[in-house]
């Protein structure tokens, strides 16, 4: 469950893009991750970094929004706001260049569904950048919804420091009659989870930056 749009606010900054630019993977890590909210209660969020440092996955196995004639208010959205503690070598930034998310939805005519995140990293610069995907009822099918932050939507960690890289998930359902008409949208997919993949992209800092 969530939401796929593109927004931004960035400042520039003194570095330059290097394609393929990247740290030994050996040398990119997630130290910690902490989570909370009413969508990953404790013990329901994994992790995985890619080999090539290029990829990481969050799988929760807790995070289903829903609407209908027995449901509760607060059962229309849920939310996660995660911290990944992320170490890398100084001389680089990373930023989020797509995300993936996975799940099922299931609306009636007249439901509608929506998926989102907000990247932004810790510290005095926290520029932000949103992704956010709708899904419209009638729909019942397992879904796959893939956005590409634009390059001048990307929000750099900053150069010097490691600051921790937060992602606030938040997935929504809304009935024109949630008697009559109901839905939901939540992380089965044929091994039981929701996977949320987020691209990686790096670059080198300028002197100036770093």
């Amino acid at each position: 469950m969530f939401k796929h749009i593109l927004f931004l606010a960035t400042t520039v900054v003194a570095a330059i893009v290097v394609p393929g630019d990247a740290p030994d993977p050996s040398q990119v890590s997630i130290r910690g991750i902490t989570y909370a909210g009413s969508g990953c209660p404790a013990n329901s969020v994994g992790q995985f970094l890619s080999t090539d440092a290029s990829t990481f996955t969050l799988i929760f196995s807790s995070f289903t929004a829903q609407v209908g004639a027995t449901t509760q208010p607060m059962d229309a959205r849920k939310f996660c706001q995660i911290n990944l503690d992320l170490h890398y070598p100084q001389g680089f930034q990373l930023s989020v260049l797509s995300t993936t998310f996975r799940g099922f939805v299931s609306l009636d005519k007249g439901v509608t569904a929506t998926l989102s995140a907000l990247y932004y990293f810790s510290g005095p610069n926290q520029n932000q950048a949103r992704t956010s995907t709708m899904f419209h009822g009638p729909e019942f099918e397992p879904y796959t919804a893939v956005s590409n932050v634009g390059f001048t939507s990307l929000v750099w960690s900053p150069c010097g420091a490691n600051w921790p890289l937060n992602v606030q998930t938040a997935v929504a359902v809304v009935s024109d009659n949630a008697t009559a008409h109901s839905g939901f949208i939540e992380n089965d997919t044929l091994d039981g989870n929701v996977k949320f993949v987020a691209g990686i992209q790096w670059r080198r800092c300028s002197p100036a930056a770093a």
